[in-house]
């Protein structure tokens, strides 16, 4: 099991702690939940296109992620949509790009597939960027 602790500082803020040690701050001056969850999304298939990329010897020198999302009005407010634009920077084969996010967003990425699970709409788009 993996797991970690969150510890109420007050003033409406929160400190989140794995067992490792990496720390953010929710609440007051920090990130919400519901926006971690986001960006850990983004953060799992970041990792997966990546190490994809470069086992496929493809020369990938940067990569950006933008993610957004759309939350349902009633409670539980889960997220009803997601989009993730990749911006990856080299002279990356275009079809060696869309194979890497495929692979992460079908496969690979736990973080995408919980969200797929809860009924979001998870959506992409990419864009190579040549030097």
């Amino acid at each position: 099991m993996i797991g970690g602790k969150v510890v109420w500082l007050g003033n409406g803020k929160f400190e989140a702690q794995v067992e490792e040690g990496g720390k953010i701050i929710f609440g007051e001056n920090g990130i919400s939940p519901m926006k971690t969850l986001l960006l850990s999304v983004a953060g799992c298939t970041a990792i997966d296109v990546v190490m994809i990329l470069q086992k496929m010897k493809e020369p990938i020198e940067g990569l950006e992620i933008e993610i957004k999302g759309e939350r349902r009005e009633e409670y539980p407010r889960i997220y009803k949509k997601a989009h993730i634009h990749y911006k990856i920077y080299g002279d990356v084969k275009p079809e060696k790009a869309e194979r890497a996010i495929k692979l992460s967003q079908d496969k690979y990425c736990s973080a995408s597939a919980h969200l797929k699970l809860s009924g979001t709409e998870v959506t992409y788009s990419y864009e190579i960027i040549k030097d």
